[in-house]
C-alpha cells in the first residue's frame, strides 16, 4: 500500500492514500505562506518542490529559486525516512493536502507529528 501515515504525539495515526501530498503553513512573523510538494517512493519522503510567497525572518528562498506567479519556487530534492512537524500554540497549524483535499492536522495537546511512508 502506498500512502502517508501521520503519527500524532498522542499516538493516534492518520492515513492518507496516494503517493504525493502537500504541506502548507503561514509563517508566524512574516504572515506569508510556505508550501512543499512531497512524494512517496521506496518507503521515503521526497521533497520535490518548495515555494514561498515572500521572504524575511529566516525564510529566504535559496539562490536557485525562480519567481513564478508571485511565489519563489525551487526544487530541494530532499529525501527523508520521516518528517517531524513541530506544533505551536502561536501560529496556525500545518495544512496537509492529499487528493485535492486540504485539512489542518488534528489538534494535539503537545508534541510533534511525524510523517512517514506507510509500510
Amino acid at each position: 500500500m502506498t500512502g502517508l501515515c501521520a503519527v500524532l504525539a498522542t499516538g493516534l495515526s492518520l492515513v492518507l492514500p496516494g503517493d504525493s501530498f502537500q504541506l502548507a503553513w503561514t509563517h508566524s512573523v512574516e504572515k506569508v505562506e510556505w508550501r512543499e510538494e512531497w512524494r512517496i517512493a521506496d518507503g521515503r519522503l521526497i521533497l520535490d518542490q518548495a515555494s514561498v510567497a515572500g521572504s524575511g525572518a529566516g525564510m529566504e528562498p535559496p539562490p536557485e529559486a525562480v519567481l513564478q506567479a508571485g511565489r519563489w519556487v525551487w526544487r530541494p530534492g530532499v529525501v527523508l525516512a520521516e518528517l517531524v512537524l513541530a506544533r505551536s500554540d502561536y501560529t496556525a497549524d500545518w495544512r496537509l493536502c492529499s487528493g485535492g483535499t486540504c485539512r489542518a492536522l488534528p489538534p494535539v495537546e503537545d508534541g510533534p507529528t511525524t510523517l512517514v511512508a506507510c509500510r
